[in-house]
């Protein structure tokens, strides 16, 4: 890439400014007061936006509005682990990372291609609309099946195979001219907590985080990633403040012992993780972080920084390291001419891994492939939001599973279990009443099948279950995968990323 010329921060003012990355809710674009206040945020100096919603026509125009109207480019960020479709109306949503992991064997040369392609596809359709900061890939090693959070947003419990997709992930988002970010540094698959709800606590050893949580971001700082984004995580091992706050883990570890040169961002800043900690933004900033993510309050955050250096309490050079790292990373970015996007190949893609990554955990009883679909029960569980539309109604009429759901000793079941990794929620699997009514179910029936579509974790409660599928998402598009499998029209191909205790082979 070719290094540009662009404009700088004169003021203090707009130094405070040029750290911060605002939310940019794509759905509130058409109102004219929304739309001032973006621009008013440009023309104080905003550092860029993250990226949440909207449709792809409105989104592209009005990106380019915004770039057109800022002195210095804009970091357009979004998380994007799912593909564009996962922000944005119209544009392409691809299975979880986990489901790239089932799907996708590295050793083999054509699933290497499939991957790069499908990651090529998202990094067009980021391009596209004016994303420039894919906040990809994630890197946490999920150890911990209840993490409610990260689950299949991670690809595997396995260092090494964590390491090994983001460096591609990573290559290739470079070769896209994008800036990737991994994250949750040092690492937020071991926690049992939700950070947008309250601080999650990793309890292990120095010598444990090496070897499996901060391994993959050693891996991807190799590699060149482009950013990284710490987690809002107690770590006691480095550091009794949260890593984000942490002079000792940002700087000392991230920076000095790792090596890392790229920029350092916080994880949102809206979240609840860091409630108890005062001015977590100026924290950040002096722990070495570079830019600040998604405040409640840009103007508020901005005011808080200035007042912070007059009143001694913020060395001025801190924010002068900061504005020049994200002033050097600008400089390099590629505003290419458009480029026809091919959705109908990026979803032939999306489909293609979907299917790939459906797993036959276990089919004690060879079941499989079923003769006759009309044959079988079908029981939904999990999040009700999946229900009114699943693919499973083209099986027998699906029963919603209720306290007084009745399984004669003689019926064949599917119990199809939904669920899904979502902020704020606080959970990624189903609650204890609901795993007690689908094992009596499974008891009283002749046969059972049950598929996970989502976490792969809940299949360990059912050991007793004649068949266990994995799916990894709760799609349409997931659905329809597992049914072909069960029906004999496609071949289960998946591989399971993680260890489920009890069940796996």
């Amino acid at each position: 890439m070719t290094k540009k010329s662009i404009g700088k921060p004169g003021t203090s003012s707009q130094k405070a400014y040029q750290v911060i990355i605002s939310r940019l809710d794509g759905l509130r674009i058409g109102e004219l007061s929304y739309r001032k206040k973006q621009f008013a945020l440009v023309d104080k100096g905003i550092g860029g936006f993250i990226l949440f919603g909207g449709s792809r026509t409105e989104l592209k125009s009005f990106i380019s509005e915004l770039q057109a109207r800022s002195r210095i480019p804009l970091l357009i960020a979004s998380d994007i682990e799912r593909g564009v479709g996962q922000q944005v109306e119209g544009l392409t949503s691809f299975p979880s990372q986990m489901a790239f992991a089932a799907g996708v064997d590295l050793s083999q040369k054509t699933d290497t291609e499939l991957l790069v392609q499908a990651i090529r596809a998202i990094a067009g359709e980021a391009a596209d609309i004016g994303i420039n900061m894919p906040l990809i890939p994630v890197l946490d090693v999920n150890k911990n099946p209840d993490n409610p959070i990260i689950c299949t947003r991670a690809f595997s419990d396995d260092p090494a195979m964590v390491a090994r997709f983001g460096s591609i992930y990573i290559q290739t988002l470079k070769e896209a001219d994008l800036i990737s970010c991994a994250k949750h540094f040092p690492g937020h698959g071991d926690s049992s907590t939700d950070s947008h709800i309250s601080l999650p606590e990793i309890r292990k050893t120095r010598d444990a985080l090496f070897d499996s949580d901060i391994a993959p971001f050693k891996n991807a700082i190799d590699a060149g990633v482009g950013s990284i984004m710490m987690g809002h995580l107690s770590v006691p091992a480095f550091d009794e403040r949260p890593a984000s706050l942490s002079h000792r883990i940002t700087t000392a570890l991230l920076k000095e012992e790792l090596g890392f040169t790229g920029l350092v961002l916080t994880d949102a800043l809206n979240m609840h993780a860091l409630k108890e900690f005062g001015d977590a933004g100026l924290e950040c900033l002096k722990a070495g972080a570079d830019i600040l993510l998604h405040p409640d309050d840009p103007d508020a955050t901005a005011s808080a920084l200035l007042s912070a250096m007059q009143e001694k309490r913020l060395d001025p050079d801190i924010i002068d390291a900061a504005v020049k790292k994200i002033l050097e990373t600008k400089a390099y970015l590629v505003r290419r001419a458009p480029e026809e996007i091919d959705l109908e190949n990026n979803s032939f893609l999306s489909k293609t891994i979907s299917q790939r990554a459906v797993t036959l955990i276990k089919d004690t009883s060879a079941l499989l492939p079923l003769a006759d679909s009309k044959a079988v029960c079908t029981i939904f569980a999990g999040d009700d939001k999946y229900f009114s539309t699943s693919a499973f109604a083209s099986f027998r009429t699906p029963s919603i599973v209720a306290e007084n759901l009745n399984v004669m000793s003689d019926e064949f079941i599917v119990i199809a279990i939904f669920t899904s990794v979502a902020a704020w929620r606080g959970s990624s699997g189903i609650s204890n009443e609901e795993k007690n009514r689908l094992t009596n179910l499974i008891a009283k029936a002749k046969k059972s099948i049950v598929v996970s579509l989502g976490s792969p974790y809940v299949l360990r409660y059912f050991k007793d279950a004649d068949v266990l599928i994995a799916a990894y998402d709760s799609t349409l598009q997931a659905q329809e995968a597992v049914i072909n499998c069960l029906c004999g029209a496609s071949p289960f191909t998946g591989r399971l990323p993680v260890h489920i205790s009890e069940v796996a082979p």
